[in-house]
């Protein structure tokens, strides 16, 4: 495997990086190691658009649909923050999995709200396109570490 590939997973920052949510304030902080993979980053920026999309969604479905969508959503960069402090690769693989088993169900929810009218056009594609992003990196990085033998 070349190195360029593994480029696309990791992201080698200096140490300090600036995070956070656009339209905010951002802050120069430390960042942990997870927030250098590229797959948790999108997972990240999925989970924060979902926690956003779902605030507009009909109060009765707060402990619904909302919560659901969101826990799927929020468990997928958990885990790879999770596994990536655990030692190993297949430890690390195995969280991994997990997180792509949140990106399925998130998958499945986003066209459900869709289906259900929850989800205007463009939420439905902004989210759809994020859940893709995120499962290309997920899945790519899963196969990295299990060619690598994880």
């Amino acid at each position: 495997m070349k190195g360029g590939f593994v480029a696309a997973f990791f992201c080698f920052p200096h140490d300090t990086e600036w995070l956070g949510t656009p339209g905010r304030s951002i802050d120069l902080v430390p960042m942990m190691p997870y927030q250098r993979l590229n797959a948790w980053r999108s997972c990240h920026q999925l989970a924060l658009a979902t926690y956003r999309i779902t605030q507009s969604f009909p109060k009765y479905e707060l402990y619904g649909i909302t919560s659901q969508m969101r826990r799927a959503a929020f468990s997928a960069p958990a885990n790879i923050a999770e596994g990536s402090a655990k030692r190993g690769p297949r430890e690390f693989r195995r969280f991994l999995d997990i997180a792509l088993g949140s990106l399925a169900e998130l998958s499945y929810a986003i066209l459900f709200a869709k289906e259900l009218g929850y989800l205007s056009e463009s939420d439905w594609k902004e989210l759809d396109e994020l859940r893709s992003v995120a499962g290309k990196l997920t899945w790519g990085f899963y196969r990295l570490i299990s060619e690598r033998g994880g």
